[in-house]
């Protein structure tokens, strides 16, 4: 199974941090965050990545190469300066993906995910993986029932998408290329019972400010040197 990196976002709400740096290239526990990203895959036994590049991407191309160093093969996938958001972003790189269900992972979240269980063909037309909701995000993203996923569930039964998700190149069919969300056609997948999912209940983190990541390498330096 091919896997697709976001790594295209601007991140405005890391400024000043990625005025000059990528986010994905931000650094916690020793290394940038798509290098976790990379490792993990590459010790699951993918093979070939995508990566998609808008702000400072040029940045990311350079400090990654061709994924030899990881035993994998890398291709890029340019939006331009301002990005596609993630579903545009997405249907921007099928062609580099191919006709198969495909994993994709937010460039911008840190976990212990082992996504050697997620390398599996979804049943419906995509498959995700939830996690217990943060702070920053109380009120969840979806339900979860017998491993199908809702987008209508009372807010105590709702869980917050990962950003780790298995998709079938027909969850964007009908799509036009530019920039959307990937959202709403997740939420309309739901609605119509084609999508199934999973909890995982260990290590996760939205790096989406700068004191997240801060108390995230902190913890990875503690456990590192523990």
């Amino acid at each position: 199974m091919r896997a697709m990196i976001l790594a295209a976002g601007r991140g405005t709400r890391m400024r000043p941090l990625t005025d000059h740096t990528p986010k994905p290239l931000l650094q916690v526990g020793g290394k940038a965050l798509i290098v976790w990203h990379l490792e993990r895959l590459a010790a699951a036994g993918v093979r070939d990545v995508v990566v998609n590049l808008a702000w400072l991407g040029e940045q990311i191309r350079d400090a990654l190469g061709d994924g030899g160093r990881w035993g994998l093969r890398l291709r890029y996938s340019p939006e331009g300066e301002q990005g596609l958001e993630t579903g545009g972003g997405i249907h921007r790189a099928l062609a580099l993906l191919g006709p198969e269900p495909f994993l994709v992972v937010n460039g911008d979240v840190w976990t212990d995910m082992d996504y050697t269980a997620l390398l599996r063909v979804p049943v419906g037309l995509a498959h995700l993986v939830l996690v217990p909701n943060p702070d920053h995000n109380p009120q969840g993203d979806f339900g979860l029932r017998q491993g199908q996923v809702s987008s209508a569930a009372p807010d105590d039964r709702r869980h917050t998408f990962s950003g780790v998700g298995v998709y079938r190149p027909a969850l964007f069919a009908g799509c036009r290329p530019g920039s959307f969300p990937l959202a709403p056609l997740l939420r309309q997948a739901a609605d119509e019972g084609k999508v199934s999912g999973q909890l995982h209940t260990g290590c996760w983190c939205d790096v989406g400010t700068p004191e997240r990541l801060q108390l995230l390498d902190e913890k990875l330096t503690v456990k590192d040197h523990g």
